[in-house]
Order: structure tokens, then sequence, then C-alpha cells
């Protein structure tokens, strides 16, 4: 009897053990499809073609309303595409270099990047984060 009751025992707690192994995921184990770690801050720039972090980049605009958060801008090497990452987009977006009038900025749809005294970046017309 008692040796039963030991050996249900122990299976139970290998039992348990191995289950809560399989339901732990491992630190570091949330990659994305391009081998980011979003658990430590990565996130894929296509510009860069490698996994950054958007705080530690040069180039930080804050946002206009509600203030207080942040976000960055990634230039290509010839400057004609700008990568911006925005909390409701699910990757970087990508904005190309228009020319008008003498003028340029950089556009992807209703998102659009212009240089002032700084930078300032564009939602529906709408400004949404700037370079302060």
């Amino acid at each position: 009897m008692k040796k039963n009751i030991s050996l249900t025992l122990i299976f139970s707690i290998i039992s348990l053990t191995a289950f809560t192994q399989k339901n732990d995921p491992k630190v570091g184990s949330d990659r994305d499809k391009h081998g980011c770690i979003g658990s430590a801050g990565y996130v894929y720039s296509a510009i860069k073609n490698d996994c950054i972090r958007v705080f530690e980049q040069n180039i930080r605009l804050t946002e206009v309303s509600p203030k207080g958060s942040f976000t960055s801008i990634i230039f290509s090497k010839d400057s004609l595409k700008v990568e911006v990452f925005l909390p409701n987009y699910n990757e970087g977006q990508i904005l190309n270099k228009v020319i008008s009038n003498g003028k340029y900025y950089w556009q992807k749809g209703n998102l659009v990047l212009k240089r002032k005294k700084g930078f300032e970046l564009f939602e529906n017309s709408k400004l949404i984060y700037k370079q302060s």
C-alpha cells in the first residue's frame, strides 16, 4: 500500500513538473519571423535589414497629443526612404521621398514626414509626432 502511494506521488510530481515546463515560455523565445526578440524591445527594420530597438535610434520624435510616447525614424543611406515605427501599425512604415515645387517630404498613404525646424510626422494631415 505504501509502495503504491509513493509511486503515485512520484508520478504526480513528475507529471506536474513536465506540465509546468511545457507552459512556461523561455525568456527570449518570442522571436518574430525575422528573428527579432520582442520581449527585449527589438523590432525588425526593413531599411537596416536588422533587428533594432526603436528607443536607441538617433532621430526621436515625441507624440504631440497625448504627450509622452515617442517613436524614431530611420533614413536609408541615400535618404530617399525613411522608416517610422508607430504603435498602431504592426511593422515599420517606409515613406518615400517626394519632391514638389522645390520642396521635399516623405510619404506613404496618409503618413507624411516633413522637415521644418525639426522633423514632423503627420497622419491624415494632423500633426502626431515632432522632433523636440
